[in-house]
């Protein structure tokens, strides 16, 4: 015998015959009591043996099934098995739905599986199969199908996994269908985004939007086929009731200026080259878009939540927002970094803890030599706005030049002063985190009447600094205003700690919602959703365009 095979007798076999799925046959004789247990031990060593070999290096499932003595929640005849198999595989019908990889989470691959166990080995494999199924499908579904580190290395991102025990507790301790229930995000913004997912899948299947509109751009006032065309196919996307004018009316230009509202394009209503092209794009290009957002929503399924308070910059939408409650209550325009693969914003959470009013820019070393240090080298008197500072802080002289330093062994550092030309303004808002990245003021307004705004070294710049502060200022000061504008009025560098430090998200949509309205859209400016449907593909994830 096994160190997994045990000795077990009388009412015990009986109770533990029920629970793995067994029964005894009456029998006339001790003997025939003696075989059907010797079978029994049989059967149950050879389960726990396929069990316990199956672990492999997850050590939260083992623990799971040894504080268990290896019963099983799935392959046992109790009715709580049945309930928790029935769950799982309804769940697995859902699959598609959330957008996931359907091969992954195949019901009748498992029900097939289950049918064909007649040992106790089999049995135990099968048993671990369908755990292994659902902390896989729980994982996908509660965070995400990627680990979109090892993708993009601009997503600082690590996906919130649960530990499969508490996912496995909560199986056997709660409704098994609440449970399967439960795993999806809860958030207003995935449950719209699932919605939207199939509407969308509803429009491809009985037609998509139509024709592609057969013109470069129109206007107000244009009439002919090409104006029918668009009409129909704003009328298709839901910006206007059907009609059979043939010309640019007041109904439509309307209609073209919320579309081109809810893409972040200028609402003059005109139909110009850049609208144009953004209205006809195809539905399953859009449909990607929105399937891709619900896999990034799912990566900020956070167990504590985003926070009660939270700021959420959407890169690709060039705005900074502060959520009260999940409540938007306040929103500013922001400068993200440029497309070189040098200078992109990164995406992560960190908590913004406090302010610098009248910060000193402190300039980033690779700033320092790849763009300063040639400048100093060729005229030591360049860039005469930053300092040069030694390593105990002391400004350096610049009349013995630089020619001599090459970017390796340039000793020194850079600042600017704070001052009206100061790179960040009058005031920074610092969440510390190994990216230095932060939001801050800027002297260079002219950057946000631009629709696209990439521009930055990688920071966020705000077009609205001032409010944005007193709105953090207000929780904690009674008028934050004259409080700001006396600290910045010193001229003085000043650190203002935030008595509740606020979450900081950067996030990437090209899709996302309101809570009332159309989908909104943005551009790939990285390409990073573009990369992320590639290898959500890889995993087995599709769109669903056939006829259902």
């Amino acid at each position: 015998m096994t160190r997994f095979q045990h000795r077990v007798t009388g009412g015990v076999v009986r109770s533990l015959l029920a629970a793995g799925g067994f029964w005894l046959a009456a029998s006339a004789g001790a003997q025939a009591q003696q075989a059907t247990e010797a079978a029994f031990v049989f059967k149950m060593s050879a389960y726990k043996q396929a069990v316990a070999e199956s672990f492999g290096d997850d050590e939260s499932i083992a623990a799971f099934y040894r504080g268990r003595d290896f019963a099983p929640i799935w392959t046992g005849s109790s009715e709580s098995d049945r309930l928790r198999r029935e769950a799982l595989l309804e769940a697995f019908a859902m699959a598609d739905d959330h957008g996931l990889p359907v091969r992954e989470f195949d019901a009748q691959r498992l029900m097939a599986k289950m049918a064909q166990a007649r040992t106790g080995r089999d049995r135990g494999m099968v048993e671990i199969e369908l755990t292994r199924s659902f902390v896989a499908f729980a994982h996908a579904l509660q965070s995400g199908v990627l680990e979109p580190g090892r993708i993009i290395s601009g997503i600082k991102r690590e996906p919130p996994r649960r530990d499969p025990q508490l996912l496995l507790t909560r199986l056997i301790e709660e409704d098994p269908r609440a449970v399967m229930r439960s795993l999806a995000p809860t958030s207003p913004e995935y449950t719209r985004l699932m919605r939207a997912k199939l509407r969308m899948e509803h429009r491809i299947q009985h037609g998509g939007w139509g024709q592609a509109v057969p013109a470069g751009s129109l206007k107000p006032g244009n009439a002919g086929n090409a104006v029918v065309a668009l009409r129909n196919r704003l009328t298709a996307m839901g910006y206007m009731a059907p009609s059979l004018s043939p010309r640019y009316d007041a109904a439509l230009e309307e209609a073209v200026s919320q579309f081109q509202e809810d893409h972040g394009l200028e609402p003059d209503g005109v139909a110009g080259s850049s609208t144009m092209r953004e209205i006809n794009v195809s539905p399953e290009e859009r449909l990607k878009s929105i399937m891709v957002a619900m896999e990034r929503e799912r990566w900020l399924n956070l167990p504590e939540g985003l926070g009660q308070r939270h700021v959420r910059v959407n890169l690709v939408n060039f705005h900074a927002q502060i959520f009260d409650d999940d409540k938007l209550t306040f929103e500013t325009k922001s400068v993200i970094g440029h497309q070189n693969r040098d200078r992109r914003t990164p995406e992560f959470s960190d908590v913004m803890d406090h302010m610098v009013i009248n910060p000193s820019w402190y300039v980033p070393r690779s700033i320092i030599v790849n763009e300063y240090l040639p400048l100093l080298r060729a005229n030591p008197g360049a860039v005469g706005h930053l300092q040069v500072i030694d390593s105990r802080g002391r400004v350096v002289p610049r009349y013995h030049g630089f020619a001599r330093y090459s970017a390796s062994t340039f000793p020194f550092s850079m600042k600017q002063p704070p001052g009206p030309r100061n790179a960040l303004g009058s005031v920074k808002f610092m969440f510390p985190n190994r990216y230095n990245i932060y939001l801050h003021d800027t002297p260079s307004q002219h950057l946000f009447s631009r629709q696209v705004r990439t521009f930055s070294h990688g920071c966020i710049r705000l077009d609205d600094p001032h409010d944005f502060a007193y709105a953090l200022l207000a929780k904690q000061e009674a008028n934050p205003v004259d409080y700001f504008h006396r600290i910045l009025d010193s001229g003085q560098e000043t650190h203002v700690d935030l008595v509740e430090p606020v979450p900081v998200h950067l996030i990437y949509r090209t899709a996302f919602t309101q809570a009332k309205g159309q989908m909104n859209y943005r551009d790939d400016v990285y390409d990073r959703d573009a990369r992320l449907w590639q290898a959500l593909s890889a995993k087995g994830v599709s769109l669903r365009l056939g006829r259902t």
